[in-house]
């Protein structure tokens, strides 16, 4: 595989953080990579980095002279006025034929193409963004946080749009489902050192872990064997006629080091208010019609959300989520109909517009500090500040300094010393990272109270919703199966739409369309020769890979440290050759 971008012994710093610390990554082509690491670690810079509008402090950038790179802009590049296929023509160069067609993978037709853009929700003109990313034909995609604040149905479009994709991707993301569906390879970034696996996030995190418990076994070994020696040498240097063996005990002692483990990154440690578990309705809509003077969203709304329930609100933007929600807690009335709360319900609401207008002068204890019930201990408020992270001086720090995710932390942290035993959440997700969504996750799982979400993270929503709430074509009903069921039946009218426009384009001018090259017989022999080598392949790497599960279970339970070191050796040998079989694996794929 052609190397089309590499960063070598790259050095960034801001400040007094080091953000890239001779950092190292060869990015090739066709290899989809997904890239990950806590919010601050440097994701974003390194983008810069790559895409030449930031410098390194010290290191060297190579790029190939074939580098195409095709970035998704977060700026709207639209003209007052034009519409979606005005700036695909104007944009792109291309003519409208093909803009129409590159428009259509992501059902952009009709008025949604010839209409003015203007018109358009965000998530819409998000894949208008995408279909001119791909009239330009890159080499390389840049995608910075790309389902953020997009609906299900435009994540599965894009997600299909990548996977038919053959080209090389680099995808900043939190959502590990999106990235589980897109990325065969993944980056992390952390304490500026960037390290690739070769396999997709659930794998890399499952490995993470499980080369962190396999050192520390080692480590335990190592160390059981160190006392032995320690207690030997102690016992016989004094003693001459064991000197010598006292000797050579303390060679084999200065031989043996334990392997560095880097301490946990602090994680986030939610908790949930402590409850009493209630029965019946929660909340009960009638006859409900939501929406603004000028305009209703949807109506006849009969609704009804049980106490212990975790409700999933879903839908496509601009279907209406967010009116339901602010209809829900009273902060939008309803245009008709009643929305009625059980008796003793406490809300707890968290949105968008709450912590992005958080009090700016107020420092994080201050601001817990109004926040939490009466009678809350400085030590409780503490505590709540230290499980989101704010520690020591961060308490201290003014709200106005606080980046997007520390907000969203900090609002959260805010309505958890509460006594809320309801939580309206919209967007809980956005600017938190991996391991603090799953924080969330494990945490309002625990909880007992009733939760009424939204989210555009699907790994968060199919972890947490009890029920589905469909926000659509002006009606509101509960969803008759489960989040995976709603899932599929997305997928399945997206496949669907995608059969049809395939259907009518074998009816197209053949002219727009190369035709496939017929293979030679030398071609087909190749093809046969590289199928045999896969199949080899493929028989190899499960040897292998039972080989090392059964050589972890052998260390785990060998209680004698010298018979832990063989068993460690053979494993990392191992580990060795099934790394490289699948390397070559991928190799062949790619051929």
């Amino acid at each position: 595989m052609s190397v089309l971008l590499q960063l070598i012994k790259g050095e960034k710093s801001y400040g007094d953080q080091l953000l890239l610390d001779d950092a190292d990554v060869t990015l090739y082509e066709n290899v989809k990579v997904g890239f990950v690491g806590r919010n601050g670690a440097g994701k974003s810079t390194l983008l810069r980095v790559l895409l030449g509008t930031e410098e390194l402090d010290s290191g060297e950038l190579v790029q190939s002279p074939n580098l195409n790179v095709g970035y998704l802009r977060q700026h709207d590049p639209f003209l007052p006025g034009e519409s979606a296929l005005d700036f695909l023509m104007r944009d792109s160069n291309q003519p409208d034929w093909k803009c129409g067609a590159v428009a259509g993978q992501f059902e952009l037709k009709g008025a949604y193409l010839e209409g003015p853009i203007s018109a358009l929700s965000g998530g819409w003109q998000t894949r208008v963004k995408l279909a001119s990313l791909l009239l330009h034909e890159p080499n390389l995609l840049l995608l910075d946080e790309p389902t953020n604040f997009l609906d299900l149905r435009t994540q599965i479009l894009l997600e299909h749009f990548l996977r038919n994709f053959n080209q090389a991707c680099l995808i900043v993301s939190h959502d590990r489902s999106f990235l589980e569906q897109t990325c065969t390879h993944t980056l992390e970034l952390s304490r500026g050192k960037l390290t690739m696996y070769p396999g997709p996030i659930e794998d890399f995190l499952e490995y993470r872990e499980e080369r962190r418990e396999h050192d520390e076994r080692i480590n335990a070994a190592v160390e059981a064997k160190q006392k032995q020696l320690k207690r030997f040498i102690d016992k016989n240097r004094a003693n001459a006629s064991t000197a010598s063996q006292a000797k050579s005990k303390s060679k084999q002692l200065e031989r043996l080091q334990t392997i560095e483990i880097e301490a946990d990154e602090a994680i986030a440690n939610i908790r949930c208010p402590r409850v009493e578990p209630r029965q019946g309705p929660a909340v009960r809509c009638e006859h409900v019609a939501i929406g603004y003077p000028d305009h209703i969203v949807a109506s006849d709304i009969n609704l009804e959300i049980e106490h212990g329930e975790r409700a999933a609100i879903v839908g496509d933007n601009g279907q209406g989520k967010t009116t339901l929600l602010r209809s829900l807690v009273d902060s939008l009335e309803p245009i008709k109909g009643t929305v009625k709360w059980g008796f003793g319900c406490e809300i707890g609401v968290y949105a968008q517009h709450v912590y992005s207008t958080l009090p700016p002068d107020q420092t994080v204890l201050d601001y817990l500090d109004y926040q939490a019930k009466p009678g809350t201990t400085t030590q409780e408020i503490l505590a709540a500040a230290g499980s989101m992270l704010f520690r020591g001086g961060h308490t201290k720090k003014k709200i106005s300094v606080l980046s997007g995710g520390e907000r969203a932390r900090l609002c959260m942290a805010g309505i958890l010393l509460g006594t809320y035993n309801v939580l309206i959440l919209d967007e809980p997700g956005n600017h938190l990272d991996v391991e603090t969504i799953e924080s969330l996750t494990e945490a309002l799982k625990k909880y007992e109270g009733t939760v009424i979400f939204t989210s555009h993270d699907r790994h968060f929503m199919q972890s947490l919703a009890t029920s589905v709430i469909e926000v659509r074509d002006g009606h509101v009903r509960n969803y008759g199966g489960d989040y995976g069921a709603y899932l599929y039946s997305v997928n399945k009218e997206i496949d669907e739409g995608e059969r049809e426009r395939n259907a009518k384009s074998k009816t197209a001018p053949q002219t727009l369309t190369a035709q496939p090259e017929k293979k030679s017989q030398s071609d087909w022999k190749e093809e046969r020769r590289l199928q045999k080598e896969i199949s080899k392949l493929e028989k190899s790497i499960a040897r292998l890979d039972d080989k090392k599960k059964e050589l972890s279970e052998k260390l785990a339970n060998t209680p004698d440290p010298e018979e832990a070191m063989k068993v460690h050796t053979e494993l990392t040998s191992v580990q060795e050759e099934l790394t490289e079989a699948e390397d070559r694996w991928c190799e062949l794929q790619e051929m």
